[in-house]
């Protein structure tokens, strides 16, 4: 019983330092991103939030992130945008590949990730019914960090 006790600290240790570490990094990676009201003019945001999602089809971190969007994308106004992976029809089949069916701009160009100053996939921005920028997340965010980002951004 004591080894059990000793192991499980040891674990709880490791995964709230590994959270740190991870967060910290994020927080880092988050500073150069554009921090300003949102900058697609195009959006109608309807009076309520909107999540901003860059991933890639060759980033093995956001196909994993894949069913978090997924399912915020359900109850909650989702763009996401594919940075460097290839033609519509690629991003079409990664798509029917992982089940998922959330909204997709491919950034062909890498025109919309220069705009927003993107340079580690994924990242998630969130963004008030006013277009200022609530929270941003460079790396994976769980699906309830995702759910309690966008009620945040909805008060």
């Amino acid at each position: 019983m004591n080894k059990f006790k000793y192991y499980l600290k040891e674990i709880i240790k490791s995964v709230l330092i590994i959270t740190i570490v991870l967060n910290a990094y994020s927080y880092y990676q988050a500073q150069d991103l554009n921090n300003e009201k949102l900058p697609l003019s195009n959006i109608s945001l309807n009076n309520k939030p909107i999540m901003i999602h860059f991933w890639a089809t060759w980033c093995p971190v956001c196909k994993i992130e894949a069913p978090n969007i997924q399912r915020v994308s359900k109850d909650y106004n989702v763009l996401t945008i594919a940075s460097q992976s290839g033609s519509d029809e690629k991003i079409k089949e990664y798509l029917k590949t992982n089940n998922v069916d959330f909204k997709v701009i491919n950034d062909y160009d890498n025109s919309y990730a220069k705009q927003f100053n993107i340079t580690v996939f994924p990242t998630t921005l969130i963004y008030d019914k006013d277009k200022n920028l609530v929270s941003s997340e460079v790396g994976y965010t769980s699906t309830f960090g995702l759910y309690l980002r966008m009620w945040w951004a909805n008060l």
